[in-house]
């Protein structure tokens, strides 16, 4: 059986995708075509092709004639792939990068499955949803943007993350970090591309954590020399462009608190993991999508969401210093985060896709 993965070629697109792809016994034949971007040098080994693509803006905009010809290019490129591939199946995650596959899948009458890991569907996921076969979604409130006639398509699953992230060892990940205080470790991340804002409130407070905690501070690769300077230099304080799956799961395993963005992918590992969190989603994500995953999660796991147009470093101090002067307060968050993930979930995607095996 043939698979073919398509996505943004974000991290958010690729570490599900490759998931999906562990959960596969072997004998399998994955390929993969969309961006590169993150994508070129994150999917091991599956086969891959990458094509351009432009963003599919819902205004005019001065960019607009470069973006659809990206897109023209990308959907030559994909129409010629797909005839040398033929494809049992298509995986799309979504987002403007897996517009051309989709659009000439639909010509060869490819069988189609989208998943969207947010819990406002991107717009190449509601546009395909015409055709696609199935749709599976992260989060229940997810279906109502959907029509009624593709409700029967519907399956809510979730969002699979990579298993790799759950085998941190404390005690190792101790030595990897070179921690030797017993202060509560607090892991602040602002996803692969990192977070300016949130970089520049730790700055301001960072005097003040260190007094009561250990940080692991990933910056992103952009905003990393800066931070750099502008913060002081401390055993306690382990400052990182970007951590790697290896130095993710160590953090992940060291972490009493967690301070991020919310991307569905950090939320449903900050689930998978059963850690107490502050979410600060990005304020001009599309369609404000992370507001809407960190409210959803919220819900349940009791996480602290912060919105970003309101944030000051006094405001962020507090609530820091509130939850780790509350162990019982961290205990109860933790419980309740791990009830927003199923461990099955890439399972669940697998058993989905072999649906379409010919074989």
């Amino acid at each position: 059986m043939r698979i073919l993965f398509t996505g943004g070629g974000t991290g958010g697109h690729i570490f599900p995708i490759i998931a999906i792809k562990e959960s596969f016994p072997n004998g399998y034949d994955f390929r993969y075509l969309g961006p590169d971007g993150f994508a070129k040098n994150n999917l091991g080994d599956i086969k891959s092709k990458f094509i351009l693509a432009g963003k599919l803006n819902r205004y005019f905009s001065l960019s607009f004639p470069i973006e659809f010809i990206k897109t023209l290019i990308g959907i030559i490129q994909s129409f010629l792939q797909l005839f040398l591939w033929i494809p049992d199946v298509i995986f799309s995650k979504g987002g403007y990068g897996s517009f051309p596959v989709l659009f000439v899948a639909r010509l060869y009458r490819i069988p189609v499955i989208i998943h969207d890991s947010d819990a406002v569907p991107g717009l190449v996921t509601k546009k395909s949803a015409k055709f696609a076969k199935k749709i599976i979604l992260s989060f229940e409130t997810s279906k109502k943007y959907f029509k009624a006639k593709q409700q029967s398509k519907i399956i809510v699953i979730g969002n699979p993350i990579r298993k790799e992230l759950l085998d941190g060892n404390k005690d190792e990940a101790k030595k990897a970090f070179k921690i030797n205080s017993t202060k509560p470790i607090i892991l602040i991340m602002g996803s692969s591309q990192g977070a300016q804002k949130i970089n520049e409130i730790i700055i301001n407070i960072l005097p003040r954590l260190l007094e009561i905690s250990e940080i692991i501070h990933m910056t992103g690769e952009k905003n990393f020399k800066e931070t750099e300077k502008e913060t002081q230099k401390s055993p306690d304080y382990h400052l990182f462009p970007f951590l790697n799956p290896d130095e993710l799961k160590c953090a992940y395993a060291l972490a009493d608190l967690i301070i991020n963005r919310a991307g569905a992918g950090s939320i449903f590992e900050i689930a998978a993991l059963g850690k107490p969190s502050i979410l600060i989603p990005l304020p001009n994500s599309a369609q404000n999508h992370q507001k809407e995953n960190a409210y959803e999660f919220s819900k349940i796991s009791g996480a602290i969401v912060l919105e970003q147009e309101n944030l000051t470093p006094n405001i962020l101090l507090e609530q820091i210093l509130n939850l780790l002067s509350n162990p019982q307060k961290m205990s109860e968050m933790s419980q309740k985060a791990k009830l927003f993930y199923n461990p099955a979930t890439a399972d669940l995607i697998r058993d989905e896709i072999l649906k379409f095996n010919k074989d």
